[in-house]
């Protein structure tokens, strides 16, 4: 087990060639040459997000990277703007936030294009662990993996991502109030823990590997129940009894899920009220 010290510290969780000037020299290489080759796409898709729904064209949104230190992700913008922001950060399948312009971006995954001057910037790479909102990294359970994953730069894409793609069917039946407690709960852990360990063994085959990977699953889409996905949470998760028969809906896993981790919550917190002063002693021995 890794000895991990803050979230600059990585030991030996983490091959060398996550952080080497190679790994940069690639991905600077790779960026400015598809910047060239998807410029005219990218204004096609600009003028697309413009003309389709109000709001800017670039949707921002600040997101630790490396060491900890926030970035601005870039984004077409694929939901409805809004003054305030609305919901979850997470977003689920068939999301009303979603413009049907949106969501055709999402499908073929066009809205991550802006994303290469993220890696020309030298805040991202093409292969790495997909970089979260803020606020869900501040959940105490992940901390120790928190402190690997975020020693490198955050990708485009990554294994991980391939064995989730269809994450957003799986949070479909959620209600907006449930979907990231669930997340946090559930998802989030599992994808850091394989993440971590595609880290361990990362190399250049394994990164071309995996950017092949990605280009495949765009152009051919896998079925709609992820086999794989469906074989790591039944696998990861011990509060549910999660159907993996293929043939079959996620919403049992959702649902139960749901409500095994609101009723957690309310243990907790009940028994918090019920003796403070033990609660406070606990913390403190911790």
């Amino acid at each position: 087990m890794c000895a991990v010290s803050g979230l600059g510290t990585q030991g030996s969780c983490v091959s060398p060639w996550c952080n080497s000037s190679s790994k940069r020299m690639w991905d600077l290489v790779g960026a400015a040459i598809l910047v060239m080759l998807c410029s005219v796409p990218m204004v096609v898709v600009a003028f697309a997000v413009k003309l389709t729904s109000r709001g800017p064209i670039l949707f921002r949104q600040r997101r630790p990277g490396r060491g900890g230190r926030e970035f601005t992700i870039l984004k077409f913008r694929t939901m409805k703007a809004s003054k305030t922001p609305a919901g979850p950060v997470l977003t689920r399948a068939q999301d009303p936030r979603l413009t049907w312009m949106g969501r055709y971006l999402r499908k073929w995954k066009l809205d991550e294009l802006p994303q290469l001057f993220n890696i020309l910037r030298g805040e991202m790479s093409f292969v790495g662990p997909r970089p979260q909102p803020t606020r869900l990294w501040k959940e105490p359970s992940i901390r120790d993996l928190a402190a690997v994953v975020l020693s490198v730069r955050p990708g485009i894409t990554s294994e991980t991502t391939l064995r989730f793609r269809n994450e957003e069917s799986v949070l479909a039946p959620l209600s907006s109030e449930e979907v990231e407690e669930v997340y946090l709960r559930t998802l989030m852990p599992l994808k850091l823990r394989m993440e971590k360990e595609y880290l361990a063994g990362a190399s250049f085959a394994s990164d071309c590997k995996v950017i092949l990977r990605t280009f495949g699953r765009i152009i051919m889409p896998a079925n709609e129940h992820d086999d794989k996905l469906a074989r790591e949470l039944s696998r990861g998760t011990t509060v549910l009894q999660y159907r993996a028969d293929l043939s079959t809906t996620h919403e049992p896993f959702a649902l139960n899920q749901a409500r095994a981790v609101r009723a957690r919550g309310e243990e907790e917190a009940a028994s918090e009220r019920s003796s403070p002063g033990l609660a406070e002693g606990v913390r403190g021995g911790l």
